[in-house]
């Protein structure tokens, strides 16, 4: 489907994502030439990768003929709001670094270039699920896979010990594991439940096999209060409810203290933890391990993603083949691979980039593994296709599960309450909607 079929009502869309993002800047780019440049084509590109200015140089360095001009962002709702307001001026750089949730906003606002032909050999360096995030679901190509987060279970390897239980290999035998901690230490949870972190949950929903929206022709179809999904819910629910596990939402002071107290063992998360482990719980050094997130059914090997960008070129910019010939270097080329391990601290969504991540993180010497053991985690790992106002369903799910937490009450219902609250939002958008 062609981005014009998503274009049903940019303007309220727009609006929507801009409103909620109190804090983006209003401020345009430099204006895009409209005519062919004498001399290199010159190339801009927003980007929130730490030192990725030194990655563009070693490009042009090389490439005399194409300049890349790197503008550096602060990345999340901010960044993404920026640019739909740059596009929507007529002013948008020419590259644009955006997470996957948020691609079809963009292509819902005309903002994304199609790439597909001249991307027609690029699909083969990305897993299935990799690629499936850029495309949408349909025949076009939106944006070339840049990092991705691929989900595990990061588990204290020594209090495992102490508290005679294994690594569970499925959610059922997770939930065995919960009971017993508290058992043996009240004091102690197996893990928490995050009513404040939504990208953590989708990542569990779609390792459950949950498909949260969809496209077919002209219409959208959103099916959030899935069965995979209201299953993942009731689970974690169920736990919270009996007090087997905390509702201590992630990245809080209280939380950080009891991963690095040793009071919480679990974190099912993305491979970027160990940067998270390392500043937030320094106690832990050389102590927690990471192992596949539990099964739903004995013997698969599937994960999710909670996090990751792309690379994208802008529908407006003048220079859409350099611009994806750059955008193709950057994210496939070894050489740039290398340099993003490196300089960005990133972990590439290309199936070459496992290979180049060298030694273990120094937080994780005792399992000297832990890249190998990281890249056969994300070839199991599936997406899905996000909607075009995933903010909305983002704040519902903050709003919705905050309350469920608190009251203990059924989590599905929150899940419930997110699937009314997107349906409604994108019919008063004036997305064409169908059952």
């Amino acid at each position: 489907m062609h981005r014009n079929r998503l274009a049903v009502a940019v303007g309220a869309a727009l609006a929507t994502l801009v409103a909620g993002c109190s804090g983006a800047s209003q401020e345009p780019a430099p204006a895009a030439q409209s005519s062919a440049p004498a001399g290199p084509v010159k190339l801009t590109y927003w980007s929130w990768v730490p030192n990725i200015d030194k990655i563009a140089a070693v490009w042009n360095q090389a490439h005399p003929d194409i300049q890349v001009t790197i503008s550096k962002q602060a990345g999340g709702d901010d960044a993404a709001a920026k640019f739909l307001t740059a596009a929507k001026a007529g002013n948008p750089p020419d590259l644009v670094q955006a997470e996957y949730q948020m691609l079809p906003s963009f292509v819902a606002a005309d903002a994304l270039a199609d790439i597909k032909n001249d991307v027609s050999q690029t699909k083969a360096e990305f897993s299935e699920g990799i690629w499936g995030l850029v495309t949408l679901g349909t025949d076009a190509v939106y944006a070339i896979p840049q990092d991705s987060g691929p989900m595990m279970l990061y588990y204290r390897q020594d209090l495992f010990k102490k508290y005679g239980i294994e690594v569970p290999k499925t959610w059922d035998e997770y939930a065995e594991a919960a009971r017993t901690v508290r058992k043996k230490d009240p004091k102690v949870f197996l893990g928490t439940f995050s009513s404040k972190d939504p990208g953590a949950f989708v990542g569990l929903a779609q390792q459950a096999g949950a498909q949260w929206w969809s496209i077919s022709g002209q219409s959208w179809k959103v099916g959030i209060n899935d069965e995979p999904t209201k299953k993942v819910a009731d689970y974690w629910g169920g736990l919270v409810k009996e007090g087997a596990i905390d509702g201590q939402p992630y990245f809080t002071p209280e939380w950080n203290k009891a991963l690095n107290d040793g009071k919480l063992l679990t974190w099912p998360s993305a491979v970027w933890g160990p940067g998270v482990l390392s500043g937030n719980a320094p106690n832990g050094k050389g102590k927690w391990a990471i192992a596949p997130l539990p099964q739903w059914n004995a013997g698969e090997s599937i994960s999710g993603f909670w996090g990751g960008s792309s690379t994208a070129i802008a529908e407006k910019s003048p220079n859409k083949a350099a611009a994806t010939q750059f955008a193709t270097w950057l994210n496939t080329d070894p050489q740039a691979l290398g340099l993003l391990v490196k300089e960005g601290a990133v972990y590439p969504a290309s199936t070459k980039g496992g290979g180049l991540l060298g030694e273990a993180p120094d937080y994780f010497s005792n399992q000297p593994g832990f890249w190998e053991q990281a890249a056969a985690i994300s070839a199991g790992a599936r997406g899905f296709t996000f909607g075009p106002n995933v903010n909305v369903t983002y704040n519902a799910f903050k709003d919705a599960f905050d309350k469920a937490v608190h009251d203990k009450s059924v989590f599905s219902d929150a899940v419930q309450t997110m699937q009314e609250t997107t349906v409604a939002d994108m019919q008063k958008s004036g997305f064409q909607l169908t059952q």
